[in-house]
């Protein structure tokens, strides 16, 4: 008797070649190899076999896609070297029918039943009280004690401050985008927070100031992080246990808890990201109903996660290429069928152009118009931008002025260097230290508005008076050799061959003179970027740069900090290289003439668009040039992963309260683990199904959860498995749990002996030496 392969051949050899007499005898019999999954019926191989053949008949149905590699050629032609699955997302009675009958019910008898949990309505009362109690134990967690320190913590004093600054409109500075700080501004508007508040250090008292507004908008969003995790594994497991785990996981951890409690951009930033995620996946849910209601709701959300994410900070990005992956996938796929027509292909690509990148972008690009809008009031960040730029805000000296256009000997001018965070040409009457080059006075860059930041610019050969009433105006010109003298010192700017004080193989700048009389050292060319000899300067426009004329270096600043010898201000130096760069390039900013007419400043305005570009820039180069401080807490990046070492959010001794930033070392060390599992199971279930294995479909969740269904099949027949896999389950939640309730004073709050104290309550949890907790 013809096992069903060779039925299913000798049947198709018939349809494809007349018939043929054949020899009599025995007829030949496959060889049964059984594949078998404990639980599972035994399936022979030459079956499973007829299962793949007879998928070489199924026609192509609306779904199906391509996937090559799989079988021979087939026998009298057809579909050869390939098979037919049913693409992502579809629902099962789809799948079905795009299969055919026959491979359906193989399928249906080797995946076993899941128990029912009775009526449709009964499941759906049980899923909804399940994702409440989730959401109510998430906010429960992170509600607690919330108002506790009642002073500033750790990064509150950047984050609280700017909330502040939005509330009263005064510009400022971060190197992140600033959808995140408006938002704090507008929860602590909303909740009555006046803005008075200083934020000058951590560890001040808010007294009698509303801070608790800001803490629960942020606790908020935090808590939210937890059902939007249950949502998502749900959506892609199916597998309510491994939801459940996922959901107890992220609420019993003790470092998402204490970011989650205090004025800062991590729960919102988390919260973008999270929501992004869930967007995705539910939008990949709807799949089989492309162009629908639901299918554009869940793109379109995406796209506004997107720009939220992007908003906060820059690591938001990280979402955006994870998001741009699926889509190029989903694309793809949509490309392999052969069904669908170009202009429906045309159409799935416009509405993810329009939904993906288009929305994120007018949004992101809308939250800066909205953030230069409100914060139009001169303050702390007006020198890390463009004197254009600064024209633009009330209360600046820029603002509303008017000045000479063009430069001339004899004016009062400032100097500002182009490179962002490096300031105002400055000097001062201190002089360099003994063995700090020659003692003479110092010479550096000053971020902030002061008169020590004014000089007049005069010719290099006469000491005459240029504003004197008898001598025309003479304009000063690119190529011309000048000299700056100091208004306030009278010293002229100088330079020569010692060498500077942190910068090797530049030379020193420093005041040299008396009453503006110095030596040929003082003389210097002066170049405006990419213009011809003979050409004016212009205030604000033109880029300017000084070359010493007996040295040749260009004037600059190498962007080092000077000691406390030198005010913590910027180096100037006097550098050999004469490469273009933001650090040897200025501009004149403030310029005092009374000879010269004055024009409105209101014109130089830059637009939308080039402040939006010189925003990012600066952006960028302080991103690129955060250092901490020496006295700063600083870790590497392999501590964090491995939970090697944690970060002090409040109090130091033993007399404070102490928040210490660690997460729950069961749970992140169990995410260690659970990584180098997913490698390896991974890898022999990638092995088993290319060498023909089916998997049932309930080993297709998360780790841990396929991981406890398949030791509980291995350990005990199906009748047991499900009681073992929902007992293995319960013991990594309360196993997470009881951690939680051990290492839960780290993120509440401690008072009482450090942890390296015996007498410590917390000391059997020192598990590592570098927690100083």
């Amino acid at each position: 008797m013809l096992c069903a392969t060779s039925r299913l051949l000798a049947a198709r050899a018939a349809t494809a070649f007349p018939a043929q007499p054949r020899a009599r005898g025995p007829a030949p019999r496959c060889r049964r190899r059984e594949l078998h999954f404990p639980g599972h019926p035994k399936l022979p191989l030459c079956g499973f076999l007829a299962g793949r053949l007879a998928r070489l008949s199924v026609p192509t149905g609306r779904r199906a896609i391509l996937r090559r590699g799989r079988m021979p050629p087939a026998v009298g032609g057809g579909l050869a070297g390939s098979e037919l699955r049913p693409r992502k997302g579809r629902c099962g009675p789809q799948a079905a029918r795009a299969m055919g009958p026959d491979v359906a019910a193989e399928a249906a008898a080797r995946s076993p039943k899941r128990p029912a949990w009775g009526s449709w309505r009964f499941e759906a009362a049980g899923w909804w009280a399940l994702l409440a109690l989730v959401t109510l134990l998430s906010f429960a967690t992170r509600f607690h004690r919330l108002d506790e320190p009642r002073h500033v913590c750790w990064d509150e004093t950047h984050f609280g401050k700017m909330g502040s600054y939005y509330i009263n409109r005064t510009f400022f500075f971060d190197v992140h985008p600033p959808l995140g700080k408006m938002l704090i501004g507008l929860a602590g508007y909303l909740s009555g927070y006046d803005g008075t508040f200083m934020f000058q250090r951590p560890g001040d008292k808010y007294e009698q100031h509303n801070y608790m507004g800001m803490r629960r908008f942020c606790a908020s969003l935090g808590s939210l992080l937890i059902p939007f995790a249950y949502l998502i594994v749900l959506e892609l497991s199916k597998s309510l246990p491994a939801a459940l785990l996922t959901a107890a996981l992220l609420t019993f951890d003790t470092g998402c808890l204490t970011l989650s409690q205090y004025i800062l951009l991590d729960p919102i930033l988390m919260f973008f990201i999270m929501a992004a995620m869930l967007s995705m996946v539910k939008y990949n849910s709807c799949a089989d109903r492309p162009f629908s209601a639901p299918w554009w709701f869940w793109l379109s959300l995406t796209g506004i996660n997107l720009a939220g994410a992007l908003g906060v900070k820059f690591v938001g990005l990280f979402i955006i290429l994870q998001v741009g992956w699926n889509t190029i996938s989903d694309l793809w796929h949509l490309f392999g069928d052969l069904s669908l027509s170009l202009v429906t292909m045309g159409k799935h690509l416009t509405a993810r152009i329009l939904c993906l990148i288009v929305l994120p972008l007018a949004l992101y690009t809308a939250t800066y118009a909205v953030h230069f809008m409100v914060l139009n009031k001169s303050g702390p960040g007006d020198g890390f931008f463009s004197s254009a730029f600064q024209a633009r805000l009330a209360g600046n000296n820029l603002h509303n002025a008017s000045i000479p256009e063009h430069l001339a000997y004899g004016s009062v001018i400032t100097v500002k260097n182009l490179r962002m965070a490096i300031g105002y040409l400055h000097s001062h009457r201190h002089l360099y230290p003994e063995g700090i080059g020659a003692r003479q006075q110092q010479v550096t860059t000053y971020l902030h508005k002061d008169y020590n930041n004014l000089w007049i610019i005069k010719k290099h050969n006469t000491n005459s008076d240029p504003l004197d009433p008898s001598f025309p105006v003479e304009f000063v010109r690119h190529g011309d050799i000048i000299r700056l003298e100091h208004k306030e010192t009278s010293r002229n700017l100088h330079s020569h061959y010692h060498e500077a004080p942190l910068t090797r193989k530049h030379y020193q700048v420093t005041g040299y003179g008396i009453n503006g009389t110095g030596d040929s050292n003082d003389f210097w060319r002066i170049e405006v970027v990419n213009r011809k000899f003979g050409n004016r300067i212009k205030v604000l426009r033109s880029r300017i740069r000084f070359i010493h004329l007996v040295t040749g270096c260009v004037l600059g600043s190498s962007g080092k900090i000077l000691p406390k010898w030198g005010w913590e201000q910027v180096e100037v130096t006097c550098t050999p290289y004469l490469k273009e760069t933001l650090n040897s390039i200025w501009n004149v900013e403030d310029h005092i003439n009374p000879k010269l007419p004055n024009i409105s400043l209101d014109v130089l305005q830059p637009s939308f668009p080039e402040i939006l570009l010189e925003s990012h820039m600066v952006m960028i180069r302080g991103n690129n040039g955060l250092k901490p401080n020496d006295n700063e807490f600083t870790s590497k990046p392999w501590h964090w992963p491995i939970n090697y070492q944690g970060l002090r959010f409040s109090g130091i001794n033993d007399t404070d309260f102490r928040v210490y930033l660690l997460g729950n070392p069961v749970v992140w060390w169990l995410n260690l683990l659970s990584i180098a599992l997913y490698l390896l199971s991974g890898s022999i279930i990638a092995v088993a199904v290319q060498r023909g294995a089916h998997l049932p479909a309930e080993v297709e969740g998360v780790l841990w959860d396929t991981l406890l269904r398949l030791c509980a099949w291995s350990l005990a027949s199906f009748s047991l498995a499900s009681s073992i896999h929902v007992l293995g389950v319960l013991s990594l939640v309360l196993g997470t749990a009881y951690s939680f309730y051990l290492f839960h004073p780290l993120a509440y709050g401690m008072v009482g002996p450090l942890a390296q104290d015996p007498r410590s309550p917390m000391a059997g949890l020192r598990w590592l030496e570098s927690w100083d907790f």
